[in-house]
């Protein structure tokens, strides 16, 4: 496994994070537990979950899987960088009750010792804003990590789906105040399929020393080979990835990505994940796997190297937008 900065900290991560968001709905607690010991093997350091992974009734039950497998022993969590998130409401359903969501001091105080307790743990390395709180001004929520950083339970702050200017802004009021060194992470929605934080998102993070995180690095199974799979009768695309693949002007270009990726020899899927490796700003994209075979094509793909060939190839069939003004402007 390879390692690299976490953004402008001194804190080192694998090129791979561990996302658990299939720990408790799609994985059970002991395939889950299992998945972990393997990541760790592999040497990925990076855990990311949430609060509401879970998600309805069983919010929090992700983090409580990982509690439980920090609870084994054997130096689990010492080896860990546990990044989390705050923002989503935590409420029993139905019961939507004010302040038990977003990112009001009272809420992230609560939603951190609420987080702590289903993890087992005393502190958490990397605590994310799992939203933009539009409501909620950054004096506000950087005072309350202030508090948080000096009980020591957490270390470092981080968002995720921020816009460009949200992160600057942020950096910015974090700089003022001092105390806090602000954002050290963005997590986006990022990868071949969807490039449109190449326009300001990832610029804002490397101006101001955020780590990028991708999420979804397959686009919802679209880049892992979705048009192979079915025609040898293998699992067919739900969701996302079904309604895209309806539109005949995207299954001609996921179709133009596979061919391509065949005529080298490659698995679609860990093409997706090496060519986010070699992306600037990117500390490494979040990979969820189901089961330990998915976790080991994901591993594979740190070893592997692209081609100026193919990485040319990849760019006619998915174009960036590039970066701003010259996305939108002359």
């Amino acid at each position: 496994m390879e390692y690299t900065q976490l953004g402008r900290t001194g804190l080192k991560v694998s090129r791979l994070v561990l996302g658990t968001m299939n720990f408790g709905p799609q994985t059970d607690e002991a395939d889950s537990h299992a998945i972990m010991d393997a990541a760790l093997d592999a040497g990925i350091n990076l855990f990311d979950t949430a609060n509401v992974y879970g998600w309805g009734e069983n919010k929090g039950r992700t983090e409580s899987i990982i509690g439980n497998w920090f609870a084994q022993g054997g130096e689990r969590r010492d080896k860990v960088v546990l990044a989390t998130k705050v923002y989503g409401n935590m409420g029993a359903d139905g019961d939507v009750w004010p302040n038990h969501d977003k990112l009001s001091a009272l809420n992230i105080r609560r939603a951190v010792d609420a987080s702590l307790k289903r993890l087992r743990t005393d502190y958490i390395d990397l605590y994310q804003f799992h939203h933009v709180d539009r409501d909620t001004p950054f004096e506000e929520i950087w005072q309350a990590v202030d508090v948080l950083v000096q009980q020591g339970k957490i270390l470092y702050a981080g968002s995720s789906n921020f816009p460009g200017y949200k992160i600057a802004q942020a950096n910015e009021i974090a700089a003022r105040r001092g105390g806090t060194i602000g954002l050290v992470s963005e997590q986006c929605l990022y990868n071949l399929a969807e490039r449109r934080a190449e326009m300001e998102v990832i610029p804002a993070a490397q101006e101001y020393g955020l780590g990028v995180i991708p999420w979804s690095p397959l686009h919802g199974g679209l880049l892992g080979g979705v048009l192979k799979k079915q025609a040898e009768g293998g699992r067919r695309a739900g969701g996302r990835a079904a309604d895209t693949l309806k539109d005949a002007k995207a299954r001609e270009q996921i179709q133009a990505y596979e061919d391509l990726l065949d005529k080298h020899g490659l698995e679609p899927g860990e093409v997706a994940l090496a060519w986010l490796l070699t992306r600037p700003g990117v500390t490494g994209p979040i990979v969820g796997p189901r089961t330990q075979e998915q976790l080991a094509s994901a591993v594979r793909a740190v070893e592997l190297e692209l081609s100026e060939e193919l990485l040319s190839g990849l760019d006619e069939v998915f174009p960036g937008p590039g970066p701003s003004p010259e996305a939108f402007a002359w």
